[in-house]
């Protein structure tokens, strides 16, 4: 997990902040789709911000051969990541994700949303920590 929303989620305690991630692979990267489909693939494994930092590291090299390295290198089943590519296991999770993005009026990423809203100011954890506290707040 990224490090704003591991110490987030550290603040707060798992059992009262999560993260959802959705994909939302953007069209001029011909290859997101599959990467997204392979960061699914890792997720299966338990491995999917190790997966995901590889890919944003990487984001020029996403092909089928790429994709498998970073699998490598992670250490994920190679057997069954490439299984799950081969059989497009996660393509429609990541078609299903994209219609929710695009409903959501998500145009690029990363895009954050706090409790149903676009969250648009500084990716810092104190101020995140400062609007999820208001939200909180709300509630009560």
């Amino acid at each position: 997990m990224g490090p704003l929303f591991e110490e987030v989620i550290k603040h707060y305690g798992e059992d009262k902040a999560s993260l959802v991630f959705k994909n939302f692979p953007l069209g001029f990267h011909k290859q997101a789709q599959l990467a997204s489909e392979a960061a699914m693939a890792a997720h299966a494994q338990d491995k999917f911000w190790e997966y995901s930092q590889e890919l944003f590291a990487n984001q020029q090299k996403l092909e089928r051969a790429s994709l498998e390295d970073y699998a490598r290198k992670v250490g994920l089943n190679m057997d069954k990541f490439t299984a799950a590519l081969d059989n497009k296991t996660y393509e429609e999770r990541v078609k299903e994700d994209m219609s929710i993005c695009q409903k959501a009026g998500v145009q690029g990423t990363p895009t954050i949303f706090v409790n149903g809203r676009k969250y648009e100011g500084p990716r810092e954890a104190p101020k995140m920590i400062e609007l999820i506290d208001k939200e909180i707040l709300k509630k009560k």
